[in-house]
Formats: C-alpha cells, sequence, structure tokens
C-alpha cells in the first residue's frame, strides 16, 4: 500500500475513534441534597469535582436543599432527576400520595441509621430517657428527629411530651438559653450548632435514636421514575461513580472538605471536618451498616421502618416497602466494599 493512502487511512481512522468517544451521549443529573453545603455534601461534590461522573458520562448538577421533605417533591416534580433524603419522608411521601404519578423510588442507602437524637444540656439534669418525660422539646415542624418521634417515644415509654416550633436557625439557640429542655436533630448538626453557641460538648447529653430502640435508615439516594424508566444505565453509573468517590472520602475524610468549600467559601472548614468524621462514624460505617453492607438495606428491617412510618406520621395510606426501595441499580459487593476498617 502506498505509503501516503496507508497515512490517509490511519488518520481516517484515528478520527472516526475520537469522533465515536466524544458522540457518545451524554446524560444531564440534576441532583437534589437535603440540606446545605456541609460535611456530608462531600460525597456527591468530591465525584463531580474530580470528574468520576463525566467519566461515566454523566453531566450531574448538585444543588444545596432546604430539606429531606422539599428534595423528594422536588424529584417528585420532575425538577430533579435524583436526590438525596431521609428514607421516612421518601415513605411519607408514598403513603400521602398514593395516586401520585411520580413518586421517587430510593436505589441506594448511605446513612444506613437515622442521624436523629434528642439533645439535652447536662445543667437541666436530665440523665436518662426516662427523664425526658413531661418536658419542653423543641424543634422545626420538619425536623426528620421530631417526625420520628412517636416510634422512640414508644420505643422508651416517654410521656407528657410538649412542643415548640421555631425555624432550624433557632433550635439550638433556645436550648442554649433554657427556652427548651429538649431538642431533636441530627446528632452531627446540632452538636456542633451548639459549640458555635458557646455550648461545650462535654455539657451536652446525646440520645441517638439507634442507640435507644430506633433502627430507622437515614437518607437514602433517591431517582425519579422516569429515569429508571427511560436511562436505568444512567442510575447505575451515578452510583458505581458516587461509590468510587464514597471510598476515598471516607479514607480522607479531612481533605474532602475542601471540595465542599469550592462550593461554599464561608464554611469553617474545622467544623465541617469533625461534622464529617461524625456523619462516618455514627451513620455512615455504622455497626449496622457493615452487618447489612454499605449502600444496602435489610428488607425485615426497612418492612419495620415501613409500619413504623405509617403509624407515626399517620399517613392517609400504609407505607409499601417494596415501592420504596429498588436495590437493582447497586454495584456489586465487591465494589460496595468500601467502609473504613473497623476502629478496635
Amino acid at each position: 500500500m502506498h505509503k501516503r493512502v496507508f497515512l490517509q487511512l490511519a488518520g481516517t481512522a484515528a478520527f472516526l475513534c475520537a469522533f465515536s468517544a466524544t458522540a457518545q451521549p451524554v446524560t444531564p443529573i440534576k441532583f437534589q441534597l437535603d440540606w446545605r453545603f456541609e460535611g456530608p455534601a462531600a460525597f456527591f461534590l468530591l465525584p463531580v469535582a474530580k470528574g468520576y461522573f463525566k467519566d461515566a458520562r454523566l453531566d450531574v448538577q448538585v444543588d444545596a436543599g432546604t430539606g429531606s421533605g422539599a428534595a423528594v417533591q422536588r424529584v417528585a416534580s420532575g425538577a430533579y432527576d435524583m436526590g438525596f433524603a431521609d428514607m421516612a419522608a421518601l415513605m411519607e411521601f408514598h403513603a400521602n400520595n398514593p395516586d401520585a404519578a411520580n413518586k421517587p423510588v430510593g436505589v441506594m442507602m448511605v446513612y444506613n441509621n437515622t442521624p436523629a437524637a434528642v439533645m439535652v444540656l447536662k445543667k437541666s439534669g436530665i440523665k436518662s430517657v426516662a427523664d425526658l418525660s413531661g418536658k419542653k422539646f423543641g424543634a422545626p415542624v420538619f425536623d426528620a428527629g421530631r417526625r420520628g418521634f412517636p416510634i422512640f417515644q414508644k420505643a422508651n415509654n416517654i410521656s407528657g411530651v410538649t412542643w415548640v416550633s421555631m425555624d432550624p436557625p433557632l433550635r439550638e439557640t433556645m436550648l442554649a438559653r433554657g427556652d427548651v429542655d429538649a431538642i431533636t436533630g441530627f446528632g452531627f448538626t446540632s452538636l456542633l450548632n451548639l459549640e458555635a453557641r458557646g455550648v461545650k460538648a462535654d455539657d451536652v447529653v446525646t440520645f441517638m435514636y439507634p442507640n435507644y430502640g430506633v433502627k430507622l435508615y437515614g437518607n437514602v439516594i433517591i431517582a425519579s421514575p422516569k429515569l429508571i424508566r427511560e436511562n436505568p444505565g444512567a442510575i447505575k453509573a451515578f452510583l458505581a461513580a458516587f461509590t468510587k468517590g464514597a471510598k476515598e472520602v471516607m479514607a480522607n475524610p479531612d481533605a474532602s472538605i475542601e471540595y465542599v468549600k469550592q462550593r461554599d467559601g464561608i464554611i469553617n472548614t474545622d467544623l465541617e471536618k469533625r461534622r464529617m468524621r461524625m456523619a462516618i462514624n455514627d451513620v455512615i460505617a455504622s455497626p449496622d451498616a457493615r452487618a447489612e453492607g454499605f449502600g444496602q438495606v435489610n428488607p425485615a428491617r426497612l418492612s419495620l421502618m415501613a409500619s413504623q412510618v405509617s403509624d407515626a406520621f399517620a399517613t392517609k395510606t400504609r407505607v409499601n416497602p417494596e415501592t420504596v426501595w429498588n436495590g437493582s441499580f447497586l454495584p456489586t459487593k465487591a465494589e460496595l466494599n468500601v467502609l473504613p476498617a473497623a476502629k478496635k
């Protein structure tokens, strides 16, 4: 073959290869967080910044949120393709909107245990959950800990509780001032918020729900039914890229906070490093997560939670655990083996 012809053919082949690579469609994914850009948001921001989603042919946009209920609503409305929300909030939406055309579905468990907790100050004299009876509690009406409190209350025989409602920024302030005896909230959020208001960690008593008989699942990655129907491969690709990033985040949580700071330059880096470590230790790499496997759920436990949420939230219909969860998009168990070694 003539050398010039050979070179022309080789050049054409190289062009076609390059063209086919760039011609592969990129799927845009709008992703709704449950809350602001705090430490745990690094689980989603690191794979964006490092190009893991891009390598998976996904163009992922991660937006800050205003609560799990809102995240579920926004995915249900079609404004977002995927999101991050409390499993109880997802269950409530399903049971209260049985005829909704687009009920989001959980596709990967991230917070194997709910971060919900009751927090009090030592000076209140409250030393055990039994001491919570008859006390004045404070929390926003949509707070996950408050919504799930009837389950905690029943498990621990607590009675005579009254509630004061407020906006989220006032919750810890009111506890610090003594306006309420106790608050509910995510442990890794409220403890650090109390410290920011001058309360020492040693002066706070925390009753984490999972430690007191309430084995609720926490936050789960959710996907819209439309995406599940039309592009299941995109969900699989998203979860694989997320898992790759999650392994890095858990291996070096402090370094991952830099990716959160890139999105919100005014965060307190040291505070968010602590929040991230607490989230990993308390709810992501918890003993329950190690037993069940990262990303996965135990069907019997999910069914019990569905029943508990139906009762506690007084939903219009009973929660059907089979309709809120779809684990078919998860990476293999070997790929999901990303939890850091257990501390001895």
